[in-house]
């Protein structure tokens, strides 16, 4: 049986609920920065939502008008899911029916116009990492370059001239078969662009992913797509200042941050982190979470004294935007599949930047200097204590 907290959809809709229209418009500007025009769904696309029992949400994000530089229009998606067969299935049902469900969902979001698209951490399977089981769920480890869910999506990508970023459990073939948690980007013209591996890998709660995956060896990549210049900030990677940082100073105008994370341990930070990272650095942000409750055949514990447990609690969605004006997106729902479509113009990056200043006024040689002295040994802290 659900919980309150589970079936507790959305603050927007409790908002839109109880408050007077008048009331609403003012909490919506402080909340949201300012109210997005939405975006109109195509009845097709509308229809297929309903068939199949997910929402879409659509918004414009509007720059000012240049005089000497064109707009930059285009269309980036984010998805949200349950998983669809209970974890004790198949692997391959396992898999083979999440495959099926995004497709039905990348659908609507070609029908929608999307020219970028970004699916949940490890969207082919259950989150199956915290059990720290090895069997089976290791075998559900691909290759970024030749494995089912790669060649799955860059179907869809040749079909609907789409950009599709696709993190996956990445069995690295070329290197031992070691495991990475990895986000392969995924050209229009179906072609492999490159990937990212996951730079923070938590250690808290249920949540110890090092028992499959450690660090990741990439750096901060940014991607040129036809479309503009994207990255992707992985999961626990949000906690992490500095690494959204990296991926604005090598160049991104969008950051996905795709995730699998639970309400009691981060959800009063989820609306925070992302829009923040966009205000700071000059990009969009799209924050993607899974949801559901995932349950598994066999217990596990948290080394933290409470009893063992076969889920990991409830994966709340909430997948948003954030632009660099520090307006965001309402959240999809906390409790149903979704499709977040934002329209948007990239001057505004350039627009932002001019205007705070924030990337003319941070002092990276300062830091850098201050970094330097903290990791050399010997380090005092500069604390001056009254005499």
């Amino acid at each position: 049986m659900a919980s309150s907290t589970e079936e507790f959809e959305s603050v927007e809709k409790v908002l839109s609920e109880h408050l007077p229209a008048e009331q609403l418009v003012e909490v919506k500007r402080l909340f949201y920065g300012k109210e997005l025009q939405a975006l109109s769904i195509p009845v097709e696309a509308e229809k297929l939502a309903v068939n199949h029992d997910f929402e879409i949400q659509g918004f414009k994000f509007e720059a000012q008008t240049e005089q000497l530089r064109a707009p930059r229009v285009i269309r980036v998606g984010i998805i949200q899911n349950h998983i669809v067969l209970p974890t004790s299935a198949s692997l391959k049902a396992q898999r083979d029916a999440i495959h099926e469900r995004v497709a039905t969902i990348v659908e609507a979001a070609a029908l929608c116009g999307v020219n970028v698209l970004c699916l949940q951490e490890a969207w082919p399977c259950p989150f199956m990492f915290c059990t720290r089981e090895k069997e089976p769920w290791c075998e559900l480890a691909e290759s970024a370059d030749d494995g089912p869910s790669t060649h799955f999506l860059q179907r869809l990508c040749r079909q609907y001239n789409m950009v599709i970023v696709s993190p996956i459990l990445e069995r690295d073939v070329d290197r031992e078969d070691i495991l990475w948690n990895t986000a392969v980007v995924i050209s229009h013209t179906g072609r492999v662009l490159g990937k990212h591996r996951k730079n923070h890998i938590p250690r808290i709660g249920d949540f110890n992913e090092s028992t499959y995956y450690m660090e990741g060896d990439t750096g901060h990549p940014v991607f040129e797509t036809k479309f503009g210049r994207i990255a992707v900030n992985i999961c626990y990677g949000r906690h992490h200042p500095l690494n959204w940082l990296m991926f604005g100073l090598n160049g991104a105008e969008i950051v996905f941050n795709p995730s699998a994370t639970v309400g009691k341990l981060s959800e009063p930070l989820w609306g925070i982190e992302a829009r923040n990272a966009a205000i700071a650095n000059g990009y969009f942000t799209f924050a993607i979470n899974r949801v559901g409750t995932e349950l598994y055949p066999n217990e596990f514990s948290s080394g933290n004294g409470q009893p063992a447990h076969k889920d990991f609690g409830h994966f709340y969605g909430s997948s948003y935007v954030a632009a660099p004006d520090g307006s965001r997106t309402p959240g999809l729902s906390r409790v149903r599949d979704g499709l977040m479509v934002a329209e948007l113009d990239l001057n505004i990056c350039r627009q932002m930047r001019d205007y705070w200043g924030f990337q003319m006024t941070q002092r990276l040689p300062l830091y850098a200097q201050s970094l330097h002295k903290y990791l050399s040994p010997g380090y005092k802290q500069q604390i001056i204590k009254e005499k």
